[in-house]
């Protein structure tokens, strides 16, 4: 099967959790004998240099990288009030990543035309008029459900109402592509149900982001008393909004209880406002040159998420490397671990603060559920069963004759 994979950023280095997705899959879909091409936005934000790519990326028949400078800027953003077009999905539009993707088009026939996210919708048209292939929306989550969550959680003000608008204007192209597509791939059951309740009636499959599990090695620690951590893309408002939550009104409170607890937090492109004060027990790293090591050397993953949707691949790759896990409901979504058994759970300041104590004071616990969590991963989240099931799914709608010119 012959597929052409479209990105809003290079799916490399796996520092993050779209990179991961994106790679995993492919490199499944590889494993499966499909012929696999990508073409990548290299943005100003997340340029790559396609020249240190290591050797041993080479799931993909071929690369394409066009240069797109999607940055906020503030002209264009005070322009886009008087319009009524996404402010979110137009700075991926790009005239010069149009033209590389209508040469690929020219030059081979696919099968499948798998879009990374919502912020590829923009080039359905353009796809339907260069090909016969099937386009998959791969969402990854609900996208104008995150900003949702987080105008909610921002202080009244300019800046909520700012907010506002971008996110009805984000829900409204969310919800005009929805059926757009030929197939809807969603990474959780639940996102593929809220998006049934907003209209979708294409052909569905969830499809969760599954891990090379050879990639991740369990190594234990040796502390005598349990250390904290937190590793996520601090640039990520959803990340951030829970950070400071963390350190605001948890830390101080375990602190009181657990005076030799110690907090390490990691993540690139740490805010100002994290740097500039100082913080009891409190390590900040920045970027860290490897994710997995990082984890490796702490005891317990504290994730904070309080907005946002789809999966949290972090989540993954701690309960995969035997971590115990301390999250929201919220970040947990699509990942169905039970609290006490392969995670834990909380979803306010006191029961977060109860957690952390406890995990402080029973290490024997720690390792009871960090063993189970592994296990866990390994028999729901193999990335190659995931991508079997994919590919069954896309042999079955390119066979179908039912489903054809769905977006036509």
């Amino acid at each position: 099967m012959r597929i052409l994979q479209l990105c809003k950023k290079f799916p490399f280095p796996l520092k993050d959790g779209e990179a991961i997705a994106v790679t995993y899959l492919a490199q499944a879909l590889h494993q499966l004998d499909c012929e696999i091409t990508l073409l990548s936005m290299n943005t100003t934000k997340h340029f790559f240099d396609k020249s240190t790519l290591p050797k041993d990326f080479n799931h993909y028949e071929s690369i394409h990288l066009v240069d797109v400078d999607n940055r906020v800027k503030a002209k264009d953003a005070f322009l886009n009030l008087f319009s009524s077009q996404s402010y979110h999905i137009s700075r991926f539009v790009s005239p010069k990543f149009q033209l590389k993707l209508i040469e690929l088009l020219k030059a081979k026939e696919y099968d499948i035309i798998q879009l990374e996210t919502l912020y590829l919708a923009p080039y359905v048209d353009l796809i339907r008029s260069y090909s016969k292939a099937k386009i998959v929306m791969r969402s990854h989550n609900v996208e104008h459900e995150i900003w949702k969550r987080i105008t909610e959680n921002t202080s009244l003000g300019a800046k909520k109402m700012y907010l506002s608008l971008l996110t009805r204007r984000l829900e409204n192209f969310e919800l005009e592509y929805l059926n757009k597509y030929d197939m809807m791939v969603a990474i959780t059951e639940r996102d593929l149900n809220f998006f049934k309740q907003l209209g979708c009636t294409i052909p569905a499959h969830v499809a969760p982001i599954g891990l090379e599990l050879k990639d991740y090695t369990i190594e234990a620690t040796e502390h005598k008393v349990p250390t904290f951590c937190f590793i996520g893309s601090l640039d990520w408002m959803p990340n951030t909004e829970g950070i400071e939550w963390i350190l605001e009104k948890v830390w101080p409170k375990v602190l009181e209880k657990a005076p030799q607890a110690v907090f390490h937090i990691a993540g690139r492109n740490t805010p100002e406002n994290l740097l500039a004060k100082e913080w009891k027990n409190v390590v900040i790293h920045g970027e860290v040159p490897d994710a997995a090591d990082f984890i490796n050397s702490h005891d317990v993953m504290l994730v904070p998420l309080f907005s946002g949707s789809g999966m949290r691949v972090k989540i993954l790759e701690g309960m995969a490397l035997g971590k115990v896990v301390l999250s929201t409901d919220l970040g947990l979504e699509g990942i169905h671990a039970k609290h006490g058994e392969q995670v834990l759970i909380a979803n306010t300041v006191a029961d977060f603060v109860n957690e952390i104590i406890i995990c402080s004071q029973q290490p024997n616990m720690i390792q009871a559920i960090g063993t189970a969590a592994s296990d866990f991963i390994h028999e729901y989240y193999d990335n190659l069963s995931i991508g079997k099931r994919l590919l069954d799914f896309y042999s079955e709608l390119i066979s179908s004759p039912s489903v054809s010119s769905v977006g036509n």
